[in-house]
């Protein structure tokens, strides 16, 4: 069987619902979702192989103005991960204006000239003449090779968009054997999955200033998996709030990460959690490489 292979980046600002399209296409949860901007930090490899074609799906962190050596990284994965692929979704929302993020992903996919399609996502929240009008202004915006509205959420226009980026394929063997769906370590994975959880549980600039480090991953031998996670925050009084009154709140986190982890997993997990404090680590490039996010 000869076999094709595609690698597509899904670019667009933050919030605008790259991790969930991803998540719907591959059909697990990979990278994690939140309400609030800046979630995804690194790069996620999302896997569809479908009979004789390979989809690499890459999700990038939203494409915004960076106030910390962190936000500079995330950045940059963004706009790099435009260049070297075979094809580019801009996801956008179905609002009938282009903001600044939108104008300089456009720009940077026109540098590349890479194919770009633009899926409008959340179209299950406006009307169908106000969809007509976002249709309308993107096409005079760049020579997209389709438009596509979506649905990240309810999955409506997701198998459409996958028939057209099947058109992009390109001759190869497969980069991952057939039954992968992310190329993240496990670790990783369950590092998202408990900073996920920070960021449903917590308001404010809180979530934002913590990092998760997975100090144990070990396996014993009747298929357990032991995790220990210490979770990293920028202040003093922010341990307080994560940690919670009588510990209620720490509790509540891992007890939600650990129902996510063992979903993944596909096993019973023991997740044990502590909080430290590193002030500022958001702004220290040795710290920022520390935590996983070096380019």
């Amino acid at each position: 069987m000869t076999t094709k292979t595609a690698m597509i980046t899904i670019a667009g600002r933050p919030n605008v619902g790259k991790s969930t399209l991803t998540n719907y296409l591959v059909g697990e949860k990979i990278a994690i979702v939140s309400n609030k901007p800046q979630t995804t930090r690194n790069r996620i490899c999302g896997i569809v192989t479908r009979e004789d074609t390979q989809f690499v799906f890459v999700d990038t962190p939203g494409y915004h103005r960076a106030r910390t050596k962190l936000g500079d990284y995330m950045v940059n994965v963004a706009k790099e991960s435009i260049a070297d692929v075979d094809l580019t979704i801009l996801v956008v929302e179905p609002i009938a204006s282009i903001g600044p993020q939108e104008e300089g992903l456009i720009e940077k996919i026109k540098a590349s000239r890479c194919p770009a399609i633009l899926a409008i996502n959340k179209i299950d929240t406006i009307e169908k003449d106000k969809l007509l009008e976002v249709i309308a202004l993107y096409s005079q915006a760049a020579a997209f090779e389709a438009i596509i509205p979506i649905s990240a959420k309810t999955g409506d226009g997701v198998e459409e968009l996958l028939t057209v980026c099947k058109k992009y394929a390109v001759e190869s063997p497969f980069l991952f054997p057939e039954d992968v769906t992310t190329d993240q370590p496990e670790r990783q994975v369950m590092a998202e999955i408990i900073r996920e959880k920070l960021l449903w549980c917590l308001d404010r600039e809180v979530p934002h200033g913590t990092a998760v480090e997975i100090t144990r991953f070990s396996e014993r031998d009747n298929g357990i998996i032991d995790i220990d996670a210490t979770i990293y925050c920028e202040k003093a009084s922010h341990k307080g709030i994560i940690i919670g009154k009588n510990g209620a709140m720490l509790k509540k986190i891992s007890s939600m990460a650990r129902a996510d982890c063992e979903k993944f997993m596909g096993t019973k997990v023991y997740l044990t959690t502590w909080v430290k404090v590193k002030e500022n680590w958001r702004d220290s490039d040795f710290l920022v490489r520390n935590f996983g996010y070096s380019q």
